[in-house]
């Protein structure tokens, strides 16, 4: 096959810097004679790859399933990446390729959707270029099913993996063939150094050891008192610097927020196949980056470090389109936050299929600090975290839990009207701009003219039927049933929190 002997080729000339990379241990080996015509073996290397994160994210939360990995695999904390160990194989010195073999398993399962996967016997080989894995799935295994093709590196760190048309049929998802995968990583595990053996405390002529050092650097200068020169320290103070009062009504503002980064990815390149639109001053930074709402209306008060600020715009999110309706049809307006030291909420309208929700606190904030101070007559804020509440669990359907991180809040707020905001706040997309593929038309309650993805019917009531993995999705949803394929078109579940609400009206 060509395309075959183009990656054998590539593999070739980036295994010649590759052999550098296996340690002193491999190429001392290598070059002790004699060499056996079957290679120099290798042993003690672990392989850490993630498959790919947004198919992660998909197995743990819209599948509702898991990874549990066995015999000696581990996975990284918050859903991160799989670690395979005990690598062993050879390497040979002619053709400057190795082949090594792993140890350990990963079960990937969700009984939402209905599969049970199990890779075993992960193996890669920088002759052909590629990684490999026996699969069992419905109790028969295939093996040495093809993967990911690696890009092979001198420090074989990192590497860009490249999915294979094998791992979209594994994974569920068409879409997959040729995506790029996680970076691929194969270290030598480092076998521990003997301890050293105790010296005598005393040194050798029986002169007493130095003892550490006792001198210390100057403390600094404490945040109340006085300072060295014995002038009192300056003291924290609540008035703005350059005459605004002390409390007021806000001037002006921004407020920066992404909602949260994997459910823009999910409506843009998983399985909504839409796009983002921004209206009413809104905009969204260039590459499906975060939001940035203007114009803030509120008030602020120095001394009791409360502010309430209230911004412009509207967000839509819209995807699975078939026959002109829309199975997702999202749009966050009236975005609003409240602090008080430091602490508060951040509200939104929410609007859903046509149905609006005014006031749903989304979420709890918490400042970096719980002071409010202003600068040139500006307060800005960065770095707000944001935690889903019990209202927004039930809001997003339990998709985003209570506590669960969603993208950070940072604003900005003018107390005069001469005051300067910082710029770049902005971003890119501009008013009624898109994020996503295709084009649209703003408004508060999302414009038509998106794209979606092909093989899927539905309407706003949540009729789903077809074969949604045939959407060119980035989320695999192989053998979803109705019931599932409704959890999925959700996306953010914020569209069956509504309908449940007029069912119940």
């Amino acid at each position: 096959m060509p395309s075959r002997t183009r990656r054998r080729t590539t593999a070739l000339a980036a295994a010649v810097a590759t052999a550098a990379a296996l340690g002193a241990t491999a190429l001392a080996t290598a070059a002790a004679p004699p060499a056996t015509a079957a290679g120099v073996p290798l042993s003690g290397y672990e392989l850490t790859w993630g498959i790919k994160q947004t198919y992660r994210t998909y197995v743990t939360t819209y599948a509702s399933g898991s990874f549990t990995p066995a015999a000696g695999a581990s996975q990284a904390a918050d859903n991160g990446a799989f670690t395979f160990t005990e690598g062993s194989g050879t390497y040979d010195p002619t053709a400057h390729t190795i082949a090594l073999g792993f140890q350990g398993s990963l079960k990937i399962e969700s009984k939402q959707h209905g599969f049970e996967i199990t890779l075993s016997d992960v193996r890669l080989d920088t002759a052909d270029a590629e990684i490999t894995a026996d699969v069992t799935r419905a109790g028969t295994t295939t093996q040495d099913v093809p993967l990911a093709d690696v890009t092979v590196t001198r420090a074989m760190k990192d590497m860009a993996t490249t999915l294979t048309k094998e791992a979209a049929d594994v994974f569920g998802s068409a879409h997959y063939a040729g995506a790029a995968g996680d970076p691929l990583t194969v270290v030598e595990k480092k076998k521990p150094e003997p301890e050293p053996t105790p010296t005598p405390t005393g040194s050798p002529t029986g002169s007493p050891s130095p003892s550490p050092t006792a001198t210390r650097s100057p403390s600094p200068t404490p945040t109340g008192g006085t300072s060295p020169s014995g002038s009192p320290s300056p003291s924290p103070t609540a008035t703005a610097p350059t005459g605004a009062p002390v409390k007021g009504d806000l001037s002006d503002g921004t407020l920066r927020w992404g909602v949260k980064e994997s459910f823009r990815s999910y409506v843009v390149d998983g399985v909504a196949q839409g796009d983002i639109t921004v209206s009413g001053g809104a905009s969204q930074a260039a590459g499906n980056g975060v939001f940035t709402f203007p114009d803030a209306t509120g008030a602020y008060d120095l001394d009791a470090d409360t502010l309430t600020a209230e911004f412009q715009g509207a967000v839509n999110f819209k995807g699975h389109k078939s026959g002109g309706a829309y199975g997702l049809d999202l749009t966050l307006s009236e975005v609003r936050a409240t602090l008080d030291g430091g602490s508060g909420e951040l509200t939104a309208d929410v609007t859903s299929l046509g149905k609006k929700t005014e006031d749903v606190v989304l979420a709890d904030l918490e400042a970096p600090s719980a002071d409010l101070t202003a600068k040139n007559d500006v307060i800005s804020l960065s770095g707000i975290t944001t935690k889903v509440t019990a209202a927004g669990e039930k809001a997003f359907t339990g998709f985003y839990k209570k506590g669960e991180a969603l993208d950070p809040v940072a604003l900005h707020v003018a107390l005069t009207e001469g005051a300067e905001l910082p710029d770049g706040e902005g971003g890119s997309g501009g008013t009624g701009g898109t994020g996503g593929s295709g084009t649209g038309s703003g408004g508060t309650t999302g414009g038509a003219g998106t794209t979606g993805g092909a093989g899927t019917t539905g309407s706003t009531s949540g009729g789903l039927t077809g074969d949604l993995a045939a959407t060119g999705s980035d989320v695999p949803v192989a053998a979803l049933g109705t019931a599932a394929a409704l959890t999925v078109v959700a996306g953010a579940g914020v569209v069956l929190a509504v309908r449940k609400r007029r069912t119940q009206a």
